[in-house]
Protein backbone atom coordinates (compact mmCIF):
# COMPACT_ATOMS: atom_id res chain seq x y z
CA UNK A 1 0.00 0.00 0.00
CA UNK A 2 1.47 3.35 -1.04
CA UNK A 3 1.87 6.37 1.17
CA UNK A 4 -0.76 8.20 -0.91
CA UNK A 5 -3.38 5.50 -0.28
CA UNK A 6 -2.68 5.46 3.45
CA UNK A 7 -2.99 9.22 3.61
CA UNK A 8 -6.31 9.16 1.75
CA UNK A 9 -7.70 6.47 4.07
CA UNK A 10 -6.58 8.36 7.15
CA UNK A 11 -8.21 11.51 5.85
CA UNK A 12 -11.53 9.72 5.21
CA UNK A 13 -11.53 8.26 8.73
CA UNK A 14 -10.75 11.68 10.17
CA UNK A 15 -13.56 13.31 8.16
CA UNK A 16 -16.05 10.62 9.22
CA UNK A 17 -15.08 10.98 12.84
CA UNK A 18 -15.41 14.73 12.71
CA UNK A 19 -18.85 14.42 11.06
CA UNK A 20 -20.02 11.96 13.74
CA UNK A 21 -18.77 14.23 16.50
CA UNK A 22 -20.49 17.16 14.84
CA UNK A 23 -23.83 15.30 14.70
CA UNK A 24 -23.50 14.19 18.32
CA UNK A 25 -22.78 17.77 19.34
CA UNK A 26 -25.82 18.96 17.38
CA UNK A 27 -28.01 16.32 19.04
CA UNK A 28 -26.66 17.22 22.48
CA UNK A 29 -27.28 20.89 21.81
CA UNK A 30 -30.81 20.14 20.59
CA UNK A 31 -31.56 18.12 23.72
CA UNK A 32 -30.11 20.86 25.92
CA UNK A 33 -32.16 23.49 24.10
CA UNK A 34 -35.30 21.30 24.35
CA UNK A 35 -34.97 20.39 28.01
CA UNK A 36 -36.70 23.54 29.28
CA UNK A 37 -39.56 23.03 26.86
CA UNK A 38 -39.84 19.31 27.73
CA UNK A 39 -39.85 20.12 31.42
CA UNK A 40 -42.53 22.75 30.88
CA UNK A 41 -44.64 20.34 28.80
CA UNK A 42 -44.14 17.57 31.36
CA UNK A 43 -45.31 19.87 34.12
CA UNK A 44 -48.36 20.77 32.03
CA UNK A 45 -49.14 17.07 31.52
CA UNK A 46 -48.73 16.43 35.23
CA UNK A 47 -50.97 19.38 36.04
CA UNK A 48 -53.52 18.10 33.49
CA UNK A 49 -53.54 14.66 35.14
CA UNK A 50 -54.06 16.23 38.55
CA UNK A 51 -56.82 18.43 37.11
CA UNK A 52 -58.43 15.35 35.53
CA UNK A 53 -58.63 13.48 38.83
CA UNK A 54 -59.91 16.58 40.60
CA UNK A 55 -62.41 17.05 37.77
CA UNK A 56 -63.64 13.48 38.25
CA UNK A 57 -64.34 14.22 41.89
CA UNK A 58 -66.16 17.43 40.97
CA UNK A 59 -68.25 15.59 38.36
CA UNK A 60 -69.24 12.94 40.89
CA UNK A 61 -70.17 15.68 43.36
CA UNK A 62 -72.31 17.49 40.76
CA UNK A 63 -74.05 14.25 39.77
CA UNK A 64 -74.72 13.47 43.40
CA UNK A 65 -76.31 16.88 43.95
CA UNK A 66 -78.47 16.50 40.83
CA UNK A 67 -79.63 13.01 41.88
CA UNK A 68 -80.58 14.28 45.33
CA UNK A 69 -82.49 17.16 43.76
CA UNK A 70 -84.48 14.71 41.63
CA UNK A 71 -85.17 12.53 44.66
CA UNK A 72 -86.45 15.50 46.68
CA UNK A 73 -88.64 16.66 43.80
CA UNK A 74 -90.16 13.20 43.39
CA UNK A 75 -89.32 13.08 39.68
CA UNK A 76 -89.65 9.90 37.68
CA UNK A 77 -86.78 7.45 38.28
CA UNK A 78 -86.22 7.01 34.55
CA UNK A 79 -85.80 10.77 34.05
CA UNK A 80 -83.31 10.84 36.92
CA UNK A 81 -81.24 8.01 35.40
CA UNK A 82 -81.34 9.51 31.90
CA UNK A 83 -80.29 13.00 33.04
CA UNK A 84 -77.55 11.54 35.23
CA UNK A 85 -76.14 9.55 32.31
CA UNK A 86 -76.35 12.55 29.96
CA UNK A 87 -74.72 14.81 32.57
CA UNK A 88 -71.91 12.32 33.09
CA UNK A 89 -70.93 12.12 29.40
CA UNK A 90 -71.36 15.87 28.86
CA UNK A 91 -69.21 16.90 31.83
CA UNK A 92 -66.47 14.44 30.95
CA UNK A 93 -66.41 15.76 27.38
CA UNK A 94 -66.12 19.33 28.70
CA UNK A 95 -63.34 18.28 31.09
CA UNK A 96 -61.29 16.59 28.38
CA UNK A 97 -61.71 19.57 26.02
CA UNK A 98 -60.55 21.95 28.77
CA UNK A 99 -57.48 19.82 29.50
CA UNK A 100 -56.55 19.72 25.81
CA UNK A 101 -56.75 23.51 25.76
CA UNK A 102 -54.57 23.79 28.87
CA UNK A 103 -51.82 21.77 27.15
CA UNK A 104 -51.40 24.54 24.61
CA UNK A 105 -53.29 23.07 21.67
CA UNK A 106 -55.24 25.49 19.49
CA UNK A 107 -58.88 25.16 20.60
CA UNK A 108 -60.14 26.31 17.20
CA UNK A 109 -58.26 23.52 15.47
CA UNK A 110 -59.38 21.02 18.09
CA UNK A 111 -62.99 22.12 17.69
CA UNK A 112 -62.71 21.80 13.90
CA UNK A 113 -61.25 18.31 14.22
CA UNK A 114 -63.96 17.33 16.70
CA UNK A 115 -66.67 18.74 14.44
CA UNK A 116 -65.42 16.88 11.36
CA UNK A 117 -64.86 13.78 13.43
CA UNK A 118 -68.32 14.15 14.90
CA UNK A 119 -69.88 14.10 11.44
CA UNK A 120 -67.99 10.94 10.54
CA UNK A 121 -68.80 9.32 13.86
CA UNK A 122 -72.43 10.38 13.54
CA UNK A 123 -72.71 8.67 10.17
CA UNK A 124 -71.05 5.55 11.55
CA UNK A 125 -73.19 5.52 14.69
CA UNK A 126 -76.63 6.23 13.27
CA UNK A 127 -78.03 3.38 15.37
CA UNK A 128 -76.67 4.95 18.56
CA UNK A 129 -78.21 8.30 17.64
CA UNK A 130 -81.49 6.49 17.04
CA UNK A 131 -81.17 4.92 20.48
CA UNK A 132 -80.51 8.35 22.02
CA UNK A 133 -83.62 9.76 20.32
CA UNK A 134 -85.52 6.69 21.52
CA UNK A 135 -84.45 7.39 25.09
CA UNK A 136 -85.72 10.96 24.83
CA UNK A 137 -89.06 9.73 23.44
CA UNK A 138 -89.40 7.19 26.25
CA UNK A 139 -88.95 9.92 28.84
CA UNK A 140 -91.36 12.28 27.09
CA UNK A 141 -94.14 9.84 26.14
CA UNK A 142 -93.68 7.49 29.13
CA UNK A 143 -94.83 4.19 27.58
CA UNK A 144 -93.24 2.69 30.69
CA UNK A 145 -91.33 3.85 33.76
CA UNK A 146 -88.78 2.27 36.09
CA UNK A 147 -90.49 -0.56 37.97
CA UNK A 148 -92.92 -1.53 35.19
CA UNK A 149 -92.98 -5.07 33.82
CA UNK A 150 -92.82 -4.85 30.02
CA UNK A 151 -92.73 -7.30 27.12
CA UNK A 152 -90.96 -6.39 23.87
CA UNK A 153 -93.37 -8.10 21.50
CA UNK A 154 -91.10 -8.53 18.46
CA UNK A 155 -88.37 -10.57 20.15
CA UNK A 156 -90.31 -11.66 23.21
CA UNK A 157 -87.90 -10.07 25.71
CA UNK A 158 -89.58 -9.26 29.02
CA UNK A 159 -88.72 -8.16 32.52
CA UNK A 160 -88.96 -5.39 35.10
CA UNK A 161 -87.49 -2.04 34.02
CA UNK A 162 -84.48 -1.24 36.23
CA UNK A 163 -82.69 1.57 34.36
CA UNK A 164 -83.42 3.92 31.45
CA UNK A 165 -80.06 5.18 30.20
CA UNK A 166 -79.05 7.35 27.22
CA UNK A 167 -78.81 4.50 24.72
CA UNK A 168 -80.15 1.42 26.47
CA UNK A 169 -82.87 0.24 28.85
CA UNK A 170 -82.05 -2.51 31.33
CA UNK A 171 -84.62 -5.14 32.31
CA UNK A 172 -84.40 -7.64 35.15
CA UNK A 173 -86.06 -11.02 34.53
CA UNK A 174 -87.85 -13.17 37.09
CA UNK A 175 -84.76 -15.40 37.40
CA UNK A 176 -82.56 -12.32 38.03
CA UNK A 177 -80.99 -12.03 34.58
CA UNK A 178 -80.29 -8.60 33.08
CA UNK A 179 -81.55 -7.84 29.56
CA UNK A 180 -80.13 -4.77 27.80
CA UNK A 181 -82.39 -3.49 24.99
CA UNK A 182 -81.53 -0.52 22.71
CA UNK A 183 -83.96 2.36 23.19
CA UNK A 184 -84.49 2.60 19.43
CA UNK A 185 -85.90 -0.94 19.40
CA UNK A 186 -88.31 -0.13 22.23
CA UNK A 187 -89.67 2.94 20.44
CA UNK A 188 -89.89 1.32 16.99
CA UNK A 189 -91.57 -1.93 18.08
CA UNK A 190 -94.74 -2.69 19.97
CA UNK A 191 -94.49 -3.06 23.75
CA UNK A 192 -96.85 -4.66 26.24
CA UNK A 193 -96.81 -2.95 29.63
CA UNK A 194 -98.20 -5.55 32.01
CA UNK A 195 -98.14 -3.26 35.06
CA UNK A 196 -99.36 0.03 33.63
CA UNK A 197 -102.56 -0.29 35.69
CA UNK A 198 -102.97 -1.01 39.39
CA UNK A 199 -105.13 -4.06 38.67
CA UNK A 200 -104.57 -7.01 36.35
CA UNK A 201 -106.94 -9.68 35.10
CA UNK A 202 -106.30 -13.35 35.74
CA UNK A 203 -107.16 -15.43 32.68
CA UNK A 204 -106.94 -19.17 33.43
CA UNK A 205 -107.93 -22.30 31.51
CA UNK A 206 -108.93 -25.59 33.17
CA UNK A 207 -109.97 -28.74 31.31
CA UNK A 208 -112.55 -31.19 32.69
CA UNK A 209 -113.84 -34.47 31.37
CA UNK A 210 -116.94 -34.65 29.14
CA UNK A 211 -118.40 -37.00 31.75
CA UNK A 212 -118.00 -34.42 34.54
CA UNK A 213 -120.80 -32.18 35.82
CA UNK A 214 -120.06 -28.77 34.27
CA UNK A 215 -122.31 -26.87 36.69
CA UNK A 216 -120.66 -28.51 39.70
CA UNK A 217 -117.17 -27.71 38.36
CA UNK A 218 -118.12 -24.08 37.75
CA UNK A 219 -119.65 -23.80 41.23
CA UNK A 220 -116.53 -25.23 42.90
CA UNK A 221 -114.27 -22.78 41.09
CA UNK A 222 -116.57 -19.78 41.69
CA UNK A 223 -116.71 -20.49 45.43
CA UNK A 224 -112.91 -20.71 45.52
CA UNK A 225 -112.59 -17.31 43.79
CA UNK A 226 -115.11 -15.67 46.11
CA UNK A 227 -113.29 -16.92 49.22
CA UNK A 228 -109.79 -15.99 47.99
CA UNK A 229 -108.59 -12.81 49.73
CA UNK A 230 -106.54 -11.59 46.76
CA UNK A 231 -109.45 -11.59 44.31
CA UNK A 232 -111.00 -8.12 43.98
CA UNK A 233 -114.66 -8.63 44.84
CA UNK A 234 -116.06 -5.43 43.30
CA UNK A 235 -114.79 -6.53 39.88
CA UNK A 236 -116.54 -9.12 37.74
CA UNK A 237 -115.74 -12.81 38.33
CA UNK A 238 -116.46 -15.14 35.42
CA UNK A 239 -116.29 -18.92 35.10
CA UNK A 240 -117.50 -20.08 31.69
CA UNK A 241 -117.17 -22.78 29.04
CA UNK A 242 -114.32 -21.55 26.87
CA UNK A 243 -114.10 -24.43 24.39
CA UNK A 244 -115.41 -27.89 23.61
CA UNK A 245 -112.09 -29.48 22.76
CA UNK A 246 -111.40 -32.94 21.31
CA UNK A 247 -110.93 -34.68 24.64
CA UNK A 248 -112.10 -32.16 27.26
CA UNK A 249 -114.41 -29.30 28.13
CA UNK A 250 -112.23 -26.24 28.64
CA UNK A 251 -113.43 -23.85 31.34
CA UNK A 252 -112.33 -20.22 31.28
CA UNK A 253 -111.71 -18.34 34.53
CA UNK A 254 -111.44 -14.56 34.75
CA UNK A 255 -110.99 -12.42 37.85
CA UNK A 256 -109.09 -9.29 38.88
CA UNK A 257 -106.17 -8.99 41.30
CA UNK A 258 -103.66 -6.32 42.27
CA UNK A 259 -100.60 -6.17 40.06
CA UNK A 260 -98.14 -7.06 42.78
CA UNK A 261 -100.21 -10.15 43.71
CA UNK A 262 -100.74 -11.45 40.18
CA UNK A 263 -98.20 -14.29 39.99
CA UNK A 264 -98.60 -15.58 43.54
CA UNK A 265 -102.38 -15.63 43.16
CA UNK A 266 -102.18 -17.36 39.77
CA UNK A 267 -99.90 -20.11 41.03
CA UNK A 268 -101.94 -20.65 44.21
CA UNK A 269 -105.30 -20.81 42.40
CA UNK A 270 -104.10 -23.35 39.85
CA UNK A 271 -102.96 -25.64 42.66
CA UNK A 272 -106.14 -25.18 44.71
CA UNK A 273 -108.39 -25.72 41.68
CA UNK A 274 -106.67 -29.04 40.98
CA UNK A 275 -107.05 -30.19 44.60
CA UNK A 276 -110.73 -29.15 44.82
CA UNK A 277 -111.64 -30.84 41.55
CA UNK A 278 -110.00 -34.03 42.77
CA UNK A 279 -111.90 -33.81 46.09
CA UNK A 280 -115.20 -33.47 44.21
CA UNK A 281 -114.48 -36.33 41.83
CA UNK A 282 -114.20 -34.05 38.78
CA UNK A 283 -111.66 -35.53 36.37
CA UNK A 284 -109.06 -33.42 34.59
CA UNK A 285 -108.36 -35.45 31.43
CA UNK A 286 -105.03 -35.80 29.68
CA UNK A 287 -104.38 -36.65 26.03
CA UNK A 288 -104.66 -40.37 25.41
CA UNK A 289 -105.28 -42.74 22.54
CA UNK A 290 -107.49 -45.84 22.57
CA UNK A 291 -106.46 -48.58 20.14
CA UNK A 292 -108.95 -51.31 19.21
CA UNK A 293 -107.41 -54.58 18.00
CA UNK A 294 -109.61 -56.75 15.73
CA UNK A 295 -108.95 -60.48 15.84
CA UNK A 296 -108.92 -62.34 12.57
CA UNK A 297 -111.76 -64.84 12.26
Amino acid sequence: MTDTTIADTTQEVTDATQEAVKQVNQLTQYVQDSIPGLITFGLKVLAALVAFFIGRLVIRWIRKIVRRSFERSGADKGVEQFVDSLLKYGLYALLVFSLISSLGFDTTSVAAVLASGGVAIGLALQGSLSNFAGGVLILLLKPFVVGDYIIEDTNGKEGTVKEIQIFYTKLSTIDNKTIVIPNGMLTNNSITNATAKDERQLDLRVSISYDADIRQAKSVIENLLIKDECIIKNEQINVFVHELADSAVVLGIRAWVKNEEYWTTRWRLLEEIKLLLDENGIEIPYPQMTVHMQKNA
